[in-house]
């Protein structure tokens, strides 16, 4: 983030006034590109250690230690953190109880480091989040907390972006309203070879067109296990637009590994999700798709254990069903969602209003 931060002061180093605004915006404010549930907990560890009788010497040692010893305490329920909805402990961000605790320590510094700012950015919508972000704000009261919305190309209109469709929108053209199953485990962690060979075997038996994006070894199996390029019921590519993609009428669902910016998007185009999280916070983002917004399905296993095909099978089938009163309700809720994020980032919203009040406190 530093990097193009600078660049944006040196080429603005020509207009003294921006330079110098665009220079203290950066100096005094903290930008968080994540759901703002997912840094509260770590805010509260203190209270964490206190109810859980967890060790103050090592956070993260004690906590493994705690739950390796007693497996029925992983269920335990956390609901006494401020503005965050009961959750397991399980689907904290996983730094407090199995992968990332390498960098707990560093965690727990940078969110000591934000309380020195002057404002503090989440990139969400405050109808989704009012009461974390409300609760936040009486406890930095010295910081001005603003939630500046999605994003993302509220405005975006998939029939206007080019004049000559690409090959990935052709083939999305000439599928069926809410037929295909887009699918994508982001860019930077992967599953076990075992395990995606489960899921491609489940996707393909469960017969629903699907658009994978794959790189590297998840596309070698995808083709060693016949998916191919392109065939009958599936279109697997290295890269897409995938907010154009999630907003093609042809698109009704979202296999996402929960990162932020995905469950933004998928949130923005109102698709009901299924979640398959690996890391970090993209299991908090998981719990909040599935249990507070009622827009999605787990498929990833809390143990670790290995997801079978007939498993993922069902769970495609059961996503894309629109005519089952689950899948209707669902639907229904998920649209809902995506009216929330279109109010919110139109003019007037509580989006606007957020960034004009920033602009305004830097601009002094």
């Amino acid at each position: 983030m530093e990097a193009p931060v600078e660049q944006l002061l040196d080429q603005a180093a020509a207009d003294e006034s921006i330079h110098l605004d665009l220079q203290l915006a950066y100096k005094l404010s903290s930008l968080m590109c994540i759901n703002p549930r997912t840094p509260t907990p770590f805010s509260y560890h203190e209270l964490l250690v206190l109810r859980t009788g967890l060790k103050r010497v090592d956070v993260y040692k004690s906590t493994y230690l705690y739950f390796e010893q007693d497996e029925q305490r992983k269920e335990q329920l956390v609901n006494y953190i401020p503005g965050v909805p009961p959750i397991k402990f399980t689907d904290l961000p996983t730094p407090f109880h199995s992968k990332g605790h390498e960098v707990l320590p560093r965690t727990l510094e940078a969110i000591k480091l934000t309380q020195k700012a002057q404002y503090l950015l989440f990139t969400s919508v405050y109808e989704l989040e009012s009461q974390v972000l409300e609760s936040l704000r009486q406890k930095l009261h010295l910081i001005k907390i603003y939630s500046l919305g999605l994003a993302i190309l509220y405005n975006f209109n998939i029939t206007h972006q080019n004049s000559k469709p690409d090959y990935i929108m052709k083939w999305l053209d000439a599928q069926p309203p809410y037929s295909v199953l887009y699918i994508s485990q982001g860019s930077f962690l992967s599953v076990s070879n075992a395990q995606l060979d489960e899921i491609i075997a489940g996707v393909r038996a469960s017969g629903v067109r699907f658009l994978w994006v794959s790189r590297g070894e998840a596309d070698n199996r995808l083709q060693e296990n016949g998916g191919g390029s392109s065939n009958y019921s599936g279109l697997v590519v290295p890269w897409c637009d995938q907010l154009k993609v999630l907003c093609h009428p042809s698109v009704g669902g979202f296999w996402s590994h929960c990162g932020w910016n995905s469950t933004k998007e998928s949130a923005f185009s109102g698709l009901p999700m299924l979640t398959f999280p690996i890391f970090w916070d993209q299991v908090t983002n998981s719990k909040v798709i599935v249990e507070d917004w009622k827009i999605g399905l787990r498929v990833k296993k809390e143990d670790e254990g290995l997801v079978t095909r007939d498993e993922v099978a069902r769970l495609v089938l059961r996503i894309m069903d629109s005519e089952s009163e689950d899948g209707k309700k669902r639907r229904r809720r998920a649209k809902e969602i995506r009216e929330v994020c279109e109010v919110a980032s139109a003019g007037g919203g509580s989006s606007e209003i957020d960034i004009l009040a920033f602009i305004r406190d830097i601009s002094g």
